[in-house]
């Protein structure tokens, strides 16, 4: 019987062989994103600490969104993380695509908070 690899654990394995590289500090967060079917995930994460500082998602009441996982649901959150981490104090990033293809809605969501003001 010949079985199928799975999608997400091969993406785990990119995202753990990028994650040997990529910390966030103090004074750089970690800027994760997690993609799922329906929604979009994004958080500031201070790897030193261990806490994350700012996150938003397509679920969040102020966005108001019908469908979570489309390009326009994507750059809504990616707005909303860059709003709230300057709130934070925090201009600039390390972005970590989580081991999805830079495509699509993780692009969207990256260039939407490149435009509200985050940079990495």
């Amino acid at each position: 019987m010949i079985t199928k690899p799975s999608k997400n654990l091969a993406r785990k394995k990119r995202h753990a062989h990028v994650r040997r590289s990529i910390t966030g500090t103090a004074e750089r967060p970690r800027l994760n994103v997690f993609r799922s079917s329906k929604h979009i995930y994004a958080q500031l994460i201070d790897d030193v600490a261990g806490v994350t500082v700012a996150s938003a998602n397509s679920l969040d009441k102020e966005l108001n969104l019908e469908n979570g996982g489309n390009i326009e649901a994507a750059q809504k959150v990616g707005e909303l993380v860059a709003k709230r981490a300057k709130e934070k104090g925090f201009e600039t990033v390390v972005f970590d695509r989580g081991g999805y293809l830079y495509h699509g809605r993780v692009k969207e969501l990256a260039d939407a908070a490149r435009e509200a003001g985050l940079q990495f």
